[in-house]
């Protein structure tokens, strides 16, 4: 589904787009081969890898061979660098669209306390980083956290991603709180849901995000940002 929006952004914003399928016992050779044919393209702005990959397959590998011009999901140490010092060229898509619903939102970072759940390196400490350029103050939970409900219960804007189906409940959250939904789950009925029980927090929360309908959008708009952005380098 994921893929198939992205094709859609593409369509609608007249940028060309190819997409390489392979088997899931694909060689590695077989896709840094490709990434280097890519790379050397100069009709090709922007490469991604849809992850996670086959357990055989380097996943850091991969993405290291990706040249960090053409990384529009800037996953390259390169470009997870620059994004660490505040002089990046491109955002990783999901962080970038959060903070986008915030800007558009009319929600000023500064001085707020600010939570984010989960620390992977796609999603997590670049929200962090991103957060804490906005002159938020920045905390960082994870499964080892402890006591996390007091951790949450504190955040002015909190943001989770951790794919867990609505781990976060209304005693967790702060009246009026700014709340961002990350995640992408399945409820015990088979539909599709956030990280953050929505029924129960909106009541608490000044300002929500759906699932789906939230953050997955702005994913795929900063996506297309990117590569119109690389596209001019």
């Amino acid at each position: 589904m994921y893929v198939n929006n992205k094709k859609k952004a593409c369509e609608y914003c007249n940028i060309h787009s190819e997409e390489y399928t392979f088997d899931e016992n694909v060689k590695e050779e077989a896709l840094l081969e490709l990434i280097d044919c890519l790379n050397a393209s100069k009709s090709i702005h922007g490469i991604l890898v849809q992850l996670p990959l086959p357990k055989h397959i380097d996943e850091k590998k991969i993405i290291n061979a990706i040249s960090e011009k053409k990384d529009v999901d800037a996953f390259t140490p390169a470009n997870v660098g620059k994004i660490m010092i505040g002089d990046y060229d491109f955002l990783p898509c999901t962080p970038a669209g959060v903070m986008e619903l915030i800007k558009e939102s009319g929600i000023d970072v500064k001085g707020k306390e600010c939570v984010v759940v989960g620390r992977s390196n796609i999603v997590g400490k670049p929200q962090a980083m991103l957060l804490l350029h906005s002159h938020g103050t920045v905390t960082i939970c994870h499964s080892k956290t402890e006591n996390l409900k007091e951790v949450t219960k504190r955040a002015d804007i909190l943001v989770v991603a951790i794919g867990k189906a609505k781990f976060i409940t209304a005693d967790m959250v702060k009246k009026g709180a700014v709340v961002i939904d990350v995640g992408m789950d399945r409820d015990e009925e088979g539909k599709l849901c956030g990280d953050v029980d929505f029924e129960s927090v909106k009541g608490v929360a000044g300002a929500i995000t759906p699932v789906p309908g939230g953050v997955g959008p702005m994913t795929i708009a900063m996506l297309m940002k990117n590569t119109i952005k690389a596209a001019a380098l």
